[in-house]
């Protein structure tokens, strides 16, 4: 098994020192699943490679450190996903039998023994998976931590905190800093993270890992953060508490995870024209200018860079094809955000996946219209479209954030609006000559490929409800239309205007905070509709994501 000894042995590591409160140990039998065989091939194992000669010998010497890093990352993001990650990893390593390797490695892939493209149902063991994950006490409610807040007020802000775990203590609750839950894993992680920042030659990378290793023993991220934006090197490093998908039961939470990336500066510099173009597509918006969002910086980089190592969050389950950070609004407001686009994954799922896809649920005379720099532009303006609309928002007279009042639906409404806006925006742009016209002539086509690929992550995972509401809507509309033998068709009639009335939905949804606005759409658009059900049933053999694995780690 890849890794396996040192997954084992890091998580074991972590929980000791860490000295997390566990759930007791599982029973000494794993049942595992009879097909997990076939769970495992939806995995092709992918060799993802990234050119190295260009850095310099300090660079190279700063990646071995950053590398270092992400491992610890990943011992912490394991803990994040459930608490008795340790124990538990013990018990697989020590499975036997003819299902064994395969079950190692689903663990591997999935942080833990349930399965995150099945609705979290566990595939070794019967332990029911906790709703927040590692983040809360396993038998926590929703209304055991509301009531708390409303009976504790001064709890709120430490309680709703990206960067604290709640535990049990004594008769209440108390939320411990990211900083002292982890505090010997992120120790080792900013030790290496300043060996890196010494070995480098580039002086904005120093001091975005030098701020990075303080913020480790701070939980402030904020200086950090803005040094990340400025960072011009050839080397993009992500490391840190980022994204709240992990967390179930509210949203609050911020999962660690890690990118080590190298710049690919010719794409780059070609995408650049680009983030002149965000204050216009802001106006553009279809929602009233009371709730477009002018304050954000408008610097927004972009960078197309190749993967060399992921840990942790970044790693788990399904691969990510691009991420727009930071998500602090604060960050928003004053620089914009970054969006980095991961080129070397990005074509090894368009060859591997989304080709193969789109043979089977796109007519037979129209599969060719799929098209790489559709599918890139569209991936590049998702992650732009997480930039624009409403951030920090007014509900009944108080200042809040959108994500908070949307709680655990605010990820799969997010990602829903970038796909959206993502297409949206392409529209508006090619209307004004800055995108090439036969981007959008492909588009949809593209787009409606890519939905089953991520349809198949399923409805409990944020990318795959939101795509799920995009599917239905679409198809109420006419602007998706199925034909005789069951494939999937756009219908170039209705599909921009479609796609313009459900960005206005889902943005008003988000402006306003409308928590209850947000679970009716769930309920009337949420389920997997009868012809994709099919048409998903039709994509077996094709693998549903990579497992990739990186020379480095050799």
């Amino acid at each position: 098994m890849r890794h396996g000894v040192t997954l084992v042995a890091g998580c074991v590591a972590v929980a000791a020192l860490v000295g997390c409160s566990r759930p007791a140990p599982p029973p000494a039998t794993l049942k595992i699943v009879q097909d997990i065989a076939a769970r495992r091939a939806q995995f092709e194992p992918h060799t993802v490679r990234a050119d190295l000669s260009s850095l310099s010998e300090g660079d190279r010497e700063a990646l071995r450190h950053l590398v270092a890093a992400a491992r610890e990352i990943d011992g912490i993001f394991r803990l994040q996903a459930w608490r008795g990650n340790p124990e538990m990893a013990v018990k697989v390593a020590a499975l036997d039998g003819p299902d064994a390797e395969a079950a190692r490695d689903y663990y591997r892939i999935m942080y833990g023994p349930w399965d995150r493209l099945a609705d979290f149902e566990p595939f070794l063991g019967d332990h029911p998976h906790p709703p927040g994950a590692g983040f809360y006490p396993e038998d926590m409610t929703t209304e055991e931590l509301e009531a708390w807040i409303e009976a504790h007020p001064g709890d709120r802000e430490a309680f709703t905190s990206l960067t604290t775990v709640i535990h049990r203590q004594a008769e209440g609750l108390v939320a411990v800093p990211y900083s002292q839950e982890y505090r010997e894993a992120l120790g080792r992680a900013a030790a290496e993270l300043r060996a890196a920042a010494t070995a480098t030659d580039n002086a904005s990378l120093t001091r975005f890992l030098e701020l990075r290793a303080e913020a480790f023993a701070s939980d402030d991220y904020h200086e950090s953060d803005m040094a990340w934006m400025d960072l011009d090197s050839p080397i993009e490093v992500v490391i840190g508490p980022y994204e709240t998908y992990e967390d179930g039961l509210f949203g609050y939470k911020a999962a660690f995870e890690a990118f080590v990336c190298v710049a690919q500066p010719e794409d780059s510099r070609r995408l650049e024209i680009y983030k002149g173009e965000l204050p216009i597509l802001e106006r553009s918006l279809p929602i009233p200018d009371e709730h477009k969002n002018f304050d954000r910086g408008t610097e927004s980089p972009i960078r197309v860079v190749d993967e060399v190592f992921t840990a942790g969050d970044a790693r788990a389950g399904v691969q990510t094809l691009a991420f727009n950070l930071p998500n602090d609004e604060r960050v928003r407001e004053a620089k914009g955000s970054k969006k980095v686009l991961l080129k070397n994954m990005m074509e090894a799922k368009y060859e591997a996946i989304l080709e193969p896809i789109a043979a089977r649920v796109l007519p037979g005379s129209e599969a060719g219209l799929l098209d790489f720099d559709a599918y890139f532009h569209f991936i590049l303006f998702h992650e732009m479209s997480h930039g624009l609309g409403p951030g920090r928002i007014t509900v009944d007279g108080r200042e809040t954030e959108v994500r908070l009042e949307l709680k655990d639906l605010y990820s799969a409404f997010e990602e829903a609006k970038a796909d959206v806006l993502g297409v949206y925006d392409l529209f508006v742009l090619a209307d004004r000559g800055v995108v090439p016209v036969r981007i959008v002539e492909h588009l949809p086509w593209t787009y409606v490929a890519g939905l089953f690929r991520t349809a198949r992550f399923g409805t409990t995972e944020a990318h795959g409800l939101g795509v799920v509401l995009q599917a239905n809507y679409l198809l109420d509309r006419g602007a998706i239309t199925i034909t005789d033998d069951g494939r999937f068709r756009p219908d170039l009639e209705r599909f921009r205007e479609a796609i313009r009335d459900l960005a206005r939905e889902i943005l008003m949804i988000q402006a306003t905070g409308d928590a209850d606005g947000a679970r009716r759409m769930v309920e009337r658009h949420g389920s997997v509709p009868p012809a994709m059900e099919t048409l998903l049933g039709s994509l077996e053999g094709i693998p549903v994501d990579v497992d990739p694995s990186y020379p480095v780690e050799d």
